[in-house]
């Protein structure tokens, strides 16, 4: 089966053709098509990452010099969706028939959050990122700030209610989305530690944001698990899992993520001149001795070194931060949308409504038949990082629902069992299936 996306030489158009996009045309034709480019970049990353091979979509996007444009996207939908999105909700005349167009414009931030992460990774893509690196820092920080305070933890779980309109399945996707694209800004994070060197990117980090602080508060709350009906339930591979009594001390990605960038973050020479450690700090930083168990220690041989260092500090009096005189770069992508739009969100709103969300029908049915080649189902599952798991009992599991094909069982059992919880979803998936089929079938 042949799993690739695009070839190197239609990825390299794509990247060439990237561009930065104004508030008002998001969801418009044109960003619409950049959106179609950016998600098939995005699957094709991920497939040369996973199977280890020439990874040509990164190596297009450094040498280019288009990872700026994309930090740009991500922040000015992010943007939209805390500026524009709630005004549009509440405009009387705004009644999509059909969702499919806004959930592409909630979804694509997600989309190019999950391209960096898996770009990021490699240092040349942190250096090529230049600049955009400070706003990255930003939007991270935004993103962790919301899960240690548990905000977007508590909102995903909200999206099991029934929905009652459009407008609410719109707003409760938007919300499940927000859990993920801040689990996925976590370990951006950690390769923004791994590889700056910049002295305006450290400061950021640990003087404007005290990066270390939201880390231990992440550590201490631990959002990517819960508690659920007698049942431990951990965040793995985008869905809730159950965790068997003898894998419940196993560290997940996530955790590994927070741990590696407390150490590159305090253990850092360039990082701890810059560190002001104050009463405040050095007391949120030694609540960290009671997590580092002998058990996550054998997880994470390299914590001893972390172990040592707050034993040494809960003794000591680090020397207060040496105040340099130098000059900072500040980021400006936020900023500059936000300026440049102030005052105009309603605006933008109702344009947005009339102009770009209530499509003819020959653009809905257009829309469908590319949503469909975009998302090829046999690419889509080459994605899966594992073997799917049963929805019901978490096993590993071989037959999948046969109405909507979104979810797995590894028994008739199960499947019974799970159906109840399963059913709304199952429905609109299967609604969202046919409406494209059938729209395929009239536009052929």
């Amino acid at each position: 089966m042949d799993t690739s996306v695009v070839v190197p030489v239609e990825a390299e158009g794509f990247i060439q053709s990237l561009e930065t996009f104004p508030l008002k045309e998001v969801g418009s034709a044109r960003w619409f098509r950049q959106h179609e480019y950016i998600e098939k970049l995005n699957m094709q990353a991920i497939l040369n990452a996973s199977a280890m091979h020439d990874e040509f979509v990164k190596e297009f996007l450094v040498s280019y010099g288009k990872i700026p444009v994309l930090v740009h996207e991500m922040i000015l939908v992010e943007m939209w969706k805390h500026k524009v999105f709630p005004v549009l909700c509440q405009l009387q005349d705004f009644n999509p028939k059909n969702t499919f167009h806004l959930y592409m414009v909630i979804h694509h931030e997600a989309t190019i959050i999950n391209l960096l992460e898996t770009i990021m990774f490699h240092k040349d893509s942190c250096e090529a990122a230049d600049d955009s690196v400070l706003d990255l820092v930003d939007y991270c920080h935004r993103k962790l700030t919301l899960l240690a305070s548990k905000a977007t933890h508590d909102q995903h779980n909200l999206t099991g209610k029934a929905v009652v309109s459009t407008i609410e399945e719109l707003q409760a996707q938007n919300a499940a989305l927000e859990f993920e694209i801040s689990l996925k800004a976590v370990s951006v994070l950690r390769y923004i530690t791994d590889h700056t060197e910049s002295i305006s990117v450290i400061s950021r980090m640990l003087c404007t944001h005290n990066i270390p602080c939201v880390l231990v508060q992440l550590i201490d709350c631990c959002p990517w698990s819960r508690f659920r009906e007698g049942e431990v339930e951990k965040y793995i591979n985008s869905r809730w899992q159950k965790i068997p009594v003898e894998d419940r001390l196993k560290i997940t990605k996530l955790d590994g993520q927070v741990w590696i960038s407390l150490f590159n973050l305090l253990l850092r020479e360039d990082c701890q001149r810059k560190y002001d450690f104050n009463n405040f700090n050095k007391n949120q930083l030694l609540k960290l001795r009671g997590f580092l168990t002998e058990v996550l220690i054998d997880q994470l041989p390299n914590l001893v070194e972390l172990q040592r260092y707050l034993a040494h500090l809960a003794v000591t009096d680090p020397a207060p931060p040496k105040k340099e005189l130098i000059l900072e770069q500040v980021p400006e992508i936020w900023n500059h949308i936000l300026r440049e739009n102030s005052g105009k969100w309603k605006a933008i709103a109702k344009f947005q409504v009339k102009e770009t969300f209530n499509p003819s029908e020959s653009d809905l049915k257009l829309q469908a038949q590319r949503l469909a080649q975009t998302y090829n189902l046999d690419v889509m599952e080459s994605l899966l990082p594992e073997k799917p798991k049963c929805g019901s009992c978490g096993k590993e599991a071989a037959k999948r629902c046969s109405r909507c094909q979104g979810e797995w069982y590894c028994h008739r059992e199960c499947q019974v069992k799970h159906w109840p919880k399963h059913k709304k979803a199952c429905q609109l998936i299967t609604e969202a299936t046919e409406k494209i089929q059938r729209d395929l079938q009239v536009n052929s």
